[in-house]
């Protein structure tokens, strides 16, 4: 049995492990994401930032950040990085009122019952992909990131799938996709550019597995990059249209 910390603020890292954790994960471990290339505006979204009257209060959600791979660190990749290592992504369905084509993290709204933001990371993305919650090991508990459009207080839970089993499309009118998407795609600097929204908006986004991250999702991932030893140089230079972006892989806005 793996060693969980119990010294953590009630409700918000309950049930963290922090005995045997992998090397190549520590860097996403002990330092939070960071915006090295000043193109990541999700991280600045904190509580501290956000403007919350009575009227606009956030809802609380939790979202799975679950990275697999050996154990085993590789020595002669940048940051151990083993080259079987994934992170867990769903494409959620066109149907939806909110985000809908988006790519994300499994995850979703806090509900009555939930063990603090592990528990709804876990039970939510149990439910969007039949994730078996035993092999999940969760590692880390990053701040909170306000999320303008849906109006969630986004808590994201990193976590080591130690033993990864079986996953896809639990509900179709929830996801359309759920997939491994390997990390070397992912710091591939043929995959990284920035882009543009309509409205204003600049951030970084990933081209990877016929899908486009960007917006949350790929705010997140891209500070962890930052932090965790494996990136690779990119042009953050690379400025896109959004709605031409995501043309390219046949979805919109």
């Amino acid at each position: 049995m793996r060693k969980r910390d119990s010294r953590e603020e009630p409700g918000e890292r309950t049930g963290l492990v922090t005995d045997g954790i992998p090397a190549w994960l520590h860097g996403v471990v002990e330092r939070k994401p960071a915006d090295p290339t000043g193109v990541n505006p999700v991280l600045n979204r904190t509580t501290a930032q956000r403007l919350v009257s009575a009227a606009l209060r956030p809802r609380l959600a939790s979202v799975l950040v679950l990275f697999g791979g050996a154990a085993e660190s590789d020595p002669d990749a940048p940051g151990g990085l083993p080259s079987d290592a994934d992170v867990l992504l769903t494409q959620r369905a066109a149907t939806l009122r909110q985000h809908r084509g988006q790519v994300a993290f499994p995850g979703g709204g806090v509900e009555p019952g939930d063990d603090g933001p592990i528990g709804t990371a876990l039970r939510e993305a149990r439910e969007e992909t039949g994730l078996d919650p035993v092999g999940v090991e969760p590692i880390a508990v990053l701040p909170k990131i306000f999320v303008p459009p849906s109006r969630f207080d986004v808590t994201p839970v990193v976590a080591y799938w130690r033993t990864p089993g079986e996953v896809g499309v639990v509900s179709e009118t929830e996801a359309a996709r759920v997939v491994r998407v390997p990390i070397a795609d992912l710091i591939d600097p043929a995959n990284r550019f920035v882009v543009r929204h309509p409205m204003g908006y600049m951030g970084p986004a990933f081209a990877v597995d016929g899908m486009l991250v960007w917006g949350f999702t790929a705010g997140v991932l891209a500070g962890l990059l930052a932090v965790s030893g494996w990136e690779r140089e990119w042009d953050h230079h690379d400025v896109r249209d959004l709605q031409a972006s995501l043309a390219a892989v046949g979805m919109t806005l």
